[in-house]
């Protein structure tokens, strides 16, 4: 094939899957801004600011970037606690909040923090999205049902809703189920813009007199009108607000982004460039604020649906913003026709992908961050979108915390003959005699130095060798409480008569040493292995004699 016919077929390709994207990416953005208590337009004007931005500046050739169903959510939660149900007030703190999430990502782009993303842990993050779907699906229940509960956490909407059954609106609800129906089977053809399929076959449905005297609601109105971009009007308080909660809406967009980019790129061999990213998001998601549309990312149900259908190049993300584009010029008064029962289909079908419990199957099988997991789902159950995600992300921390802070310690011995020094546990592993190795294996720093140290006493204290060798390879580099008990602990061997070597240690760590221990005779400081510490003492004490 000649690189004309390549650059063809490659050019055919992208037109096929940007006129699918666009037909799933219209309705959610229209079902997201929903999800965001935002009027319709709020989800449009980002999709249009996500496909074009990205594509101009991000790396991945495949991601789409737009409203995700946990943005959409995050925000909503965010300017309700802020604003209650003042519509007003409610469109101008999101548009703040998009805005500072877009300075806090060039911010961070800047400062090439590209391992931001690395504060939110996977198994966070699939129970965050597990608790989120179940949370998401049910706040479309009220909408399937035509029901109007006005509880504000999960577990009192659901018993409302449970309350209400009475009142329930079942054509609503056949016309959502059916719809449901339709989209899960043609999410098997990829190549069909199986959503805007069945938003048509929807609008059709609403010209049904009988639909409409059923109490069946529609869109409405969508109002597309671009005013000049601005700032909302906001007091010093509530950009302070805002600001607090533009970091968590960071880590949980660039988390959920990075991990769709950089599962592309490892599936078809190309490079990443996180601090790109960070900056193309920054970017895309200033112009979303300043146009008052909502925070943007490269969703994972989203961009891979766009690899699905067959994408080659970020040119199928700007063919799919054209035919959105043109669909909006072009059919805009349809588009508010559409049920709002077909709508509340579609956003269950775009979440429940994520209500798996396979994804937290490997935590149990590992036996490791079970809790951690499992206790993101509840929490974002229990306390809402916002909250949850904040514990979560509190709860991993803190595991990880208590992790580094437990004095796990390894002993050391010589491996037969040989100048590997391996945890006495193993075969053919023997102790040196009279001296006594450890290893830490955790960095030592402020939070976990004196259990450390104690344990290293006791020890000490149940062998009484005449020399002792502390492996520091796990310590990068030191904090000041760490130098002052390492100092501290050196001097009291010191006193004890006891031969102190500290081994394997950085060149950061070395330097910072032989400043502290300096005329401590006792301590020797070993940039080397285990081996020519144990060799130092040896030459020592032959010197000695």
């Amino acid at each position: 094939m000649t690189t004309a016919d390549a650059a063809k077929t490659s050019l055919a390709a992208d037109l096929v899957a940007g006129v699918s994207m666009a037909g799933l990416l219209l309705p959610e953005a229209v079902a997201y801004s929903g999800i965001a208590g935002l009027p319709p337009q709020a989800g449009v004007l980002a999709l249009f600011a996500g496909l074009l931005v990205y594509g101009l500046i991000g790396r991945s050739r495949f991601a789409i970037v737009s409203a995700t169903s946990s943005s959409a959510a995050v925000l909503g939660a965010a300017t309700l606690s802020l604003a209650g149900h003042d519509a007003v007030l409610r469109a101008a703190l999101a548009a703040g909040l998009v805005l500072a999430t877009g300075l806090a990502f060039l911010a961070a782009g800047a400062m090439r923090l590209g391992s931001i993303c690395s504060f939110i842990s996977k198994p966070v993050l699939r129970g965050f999205s597990f608790g989120l779907a179940l949370v998401i699906i049910l706040k479309q229940l009220p909408t399937l049902t035509s029901t109007h509960p006005d509880a504000a956490t999960a577990p009192g909407l659901a018993w409302q809703l449970l309350a209400q059954v009475p009142q329930w609106n079942w054509s609503a609800m056949a016309l959502g189920l059916a719809s449901l129906v339709a989209l899960k089977l043609l999410a098997r053809l990829p190549r069909l813009p199986g959503a805007l399929l069945v938003i048509a076959a929807g609008i059709a449905a609403a010209q049904w007199p009988g639909l409409g005297a059923r109490g069946v609601a529609v869109v409405g109105r969508i109002d597309l009108g671009l005013s000049t971009p601005s700032l909302p009007m906001l007091s010093q308080g509530q950009w302070i607000s805002i600001a607090e909660l533009s970091l968590a809406l960071v880590l949980l967009v660039f988390a959920e982004s990075y991990g769709a980019i950089r599962t592309m790129a490892l599936k078809h061999g190309d490079g990443v460039d996180a601090n790109r990213d960070l900056v193309a998001l920054g970017a895309t998601n200033l112009l979303s604020g300043l146009i008052h549309g909502m925070p943007v990312g490269a969703g994972f149900s989203a961009t891979a649906a766009n690899e699905a259908a067959g994408a080659t190049s970020s040119r199928s993300a700007w063919i799919a913003g054209l035919v959105v584009l043109a669909l909006v010029l072009l059919c805009l008064p349809w588009i508010e026709l559409t049920p709002e029962p077909v709508l509340a289909a579609v956003v269950i079908h775009a979440v429940s992908h994520t209500l798996s419990l396979a994804a937290f199957r490997p935590y149990f099988a590992w036996r490791r961050d079970r809790f951690v997991v499992v206790a993101a789902a509840v929490a974002v159950v229990a306390l809402g979108v916002l909250n949850g995600l904040l514990a979560g992300i509190a709860i991993s921390l803190a595991m990880t915390l208590r992790g580094l802070s437990e004095p796990r310690m390894n002993e050391l011995g010589r491996s037969g003959q040989g100048h590997d020094y391996l945890n006495l546990q193993h075969a053919g592993v023997a102790a040196v005699p009279g001296v006594l190795i450890l290893r830490p294996e955790a960095p030592l720093f402020f939070a976990n130095v004196e259990r450390m140290l104690s344990e290293m006493r006791t020890r000490i204290a149940d062998r009484s060798p005449r020399a002792f060798v502390l492996s520091l390879e796990e310590s990068p580099d030191l904090d000041g409480t760490t130098i002052e008990a390492l100092v501290a602990f050196t001097a009291e061997q010191g006193a004890a008569g006891r031969a102190m070597v500290l081994a394997r240690l950085k060149d950061p760590v070395l330097a910072l040493l032989q400043g502290a221990v300096a005329g401590q005779a006792s301590t020797t400081l070993v940039a080397g292995s285990v081996d020519d510490a144990v060799l130092s003492l040896a030459r020592a004490t032959a010197g000695n004699s």
